[in-house]
């Protein structure tokens, strides 16, 4: 309940741990970095999949499934990816007792063993392009876990796609983040910064990586999804080739994309408040509870009676809905409504019988807003509400980024910023990687990304080093 929980307000951290386990969306693992997604926290996922899955379907994509264990000579066929991952590999020495003759990575990603077999499958024009996605686990050696931010093993879908030409491959990375930004937008009610990484911050093995980056109360940043255009690296380390329309030889160019369960973290910690979750209607498990409220025991008949009523009004309109029947009190009721973020609480007592209406309460941080309607207009008016809680909750999230995205042009500027309220920082940057490093090491800012309105050339001095730089790039400290 809210009052075991720590104020959002005096520490987001602690209220963050204590809402993901009070609400029993998840726990630790018994091995350090895993997590046990409970079934609530697991429906919200679910949500999220369902959703996505039907845009990554929609651009021709089809779903398929791959080992998890990876021999680690794939693994070294493409030299800056293996450098990438190296410090985050889990690897298997021994099997069924013995020692095995070739050691096996734990998946951290699939493009090896994935193109490994597009190797076997492309030969002609005629098999591309060939698009694939998987949802599965993956395993990094995580220094620093953090319930569904960051952990040991998480969650979540992984596309690979081949192509004839360059401008298809950035085609498919693009359309990719897309989907990803509308997931967040119009699902998680996240609003965030759509671009490209720096060199120092793309995935290990890309030519340009995209993402997605979103803004959380305590000032620091989530990467929320990334998209790679691989260009040919892969291509030329797996030997994947096909023979055009002219009988000629070419390598495929490739993409690569992914979102996590990161996205649940990134959901809880944006709209939560002191009271425990506030979910999107959108990926809500329930949209809306419905809580009986008994008085004498005559009551009980008549009450139950517009509760199933309502129940079934809602159902049958194909909205997400639960009657709270447990013997707890109503107040217990109420709280635990709001700690589990459901967005509209139905309260159905003798008042209500005798006013032939039912009460809905928002739960929206914002206001406690109360409304009283028949059950003749229940489906619609619930719909009603539940469409505006949605926008509301973007517009709230890209009005406080806004506000918290300031523009600075002196690095003492710069680290002020970052040594108090941090949030997002845009500034001239020279793009040069040890300009890079020193920041980092002084601020424990890292270039974010650079904003698709941003590649215009401009020009400027670097808030790190006052060299030339051409664009205004997006700093921040990232979980």
């Amino acid at each position: 309940m809210a009052d075991n929980i720590t104020k959002k307000s005096q520490d987001v951290s602690s209220w963050y741990n204590d809402v993901v386990l009070a609400a029993k969306l998840a726990e630790h693992g018994p091995a350090r970095g895993t997590i046990i997604i409970r079934p609530y926290g697991y429906a919200i996922w679910e949500g999220i999949q369902r959703y996505l899955d039907t845009k990554i379907k929609s651009f021709g994509v089809d779903n398929a499934y791959f080992p998890l264990f990876i021999p680690n000579s794939l693994l070294q066929k493409e030299k800056s990816h293996v450098e990438g991952f190296s410090p985050e590999l889990a690897v298997v020495t021994h099997g069924g007792g013995e020692e095995l003759a070739e050691p096996l990575v734990v998946r951290p990603t699939s493009e090896t063993i994935m193109y490994d077999a597009y190797s076997r499958w492309i030969s002609s024009y005629r098999d591309l392009p060939l698009k694939i996605n998987q949802w599965n686990n993956v395993v990094r050696w995580e220094k620093r876990p953090y319930l569904f931010l960051r952990g040991t093993e998480f969650l979540w879908q992984e596309g690979h796609t081949a192509h004839a030409t360059h401008d298809d491959a950035i085609d498919m990375a693009k359309k990719a983040l897309d989907a990803y930004v509308d997931t967040y937008q119009n699902q998680l009610a996240l609003f965030g910064y759509a671009g490209r990484k720096s060199e120092s911050e793309r995935f290990a093995g890309a030519a340009v990586t995209y993402t997605y980056e979103a803004l959380m109360p305590d000032g620091k940043i989530v990467q929320s999804c990334t998209s790679h255009d691989l260009g040919q690296n892969f291509a030329k380390a797996f030997n994947i080739k096909f023979q055009d329309q002219n009988s000629e030889n070419q390598y495929v160019w490739q993409t690569s994309w992914g979102l996590s369960t990161r996205s649940i973290g990134a959901l809880i910690l944006a709209h939560g408040d002191d009271n425990g979750l506030v979910l999107p209607p959108a990926v809500a498990p329930y949209q809306v509870v419905i809580v009986p409220i008994h008085g004498k025991d005559g009551d009980h008949e008549k009450i139950g009676q517009l509760t199933q009523r309502a129940f079934e009004v809602l159902e049958t309109s194909g909205l997400r809905v639960k009657v709270d029947s447990t013997e707890n009190s109503p107040g217990w009721k109420f709280n635990e409504a709001d700690l589990q973020g459901i967005p509209l609480r139905i309260e159905i007592g003798m008042t209500e019988i005798e006013s032939e209406t039912v009460k809905i309460v928002i739960r929206w941080p914002e206001t406690r807003d109360v409304h009283n309607f028949k059950i003749s207009e229940l489906a619609l008016e619930v719909e009603k509400l539940l469409d505006t809680m949605q926008k509301d909750l973007l517009q709230a999230h890209k009005d406080w980024t806004l506000a918290n995205t300031r523009e600075v042009g002196t690095y003492d500027e710069f680290k002020e910023i970052m040594g108090t309220v941090r949030g997002f920082i845009k500034a001239y940057w020279c793009e040069d990687a040890g300009c890079e490093a020193k920041i980092k090491e002084e601020t424990k800012a890292t270039v974010r990304v650079l904003t698709f309105d941003e590649e215009v050339e401009t020009e400027g001095k670097c808030v790190g080093c006052g060299n030339k730089a051409s664009h205004r790039w997006l700093f921040g400290q990232s979980y």
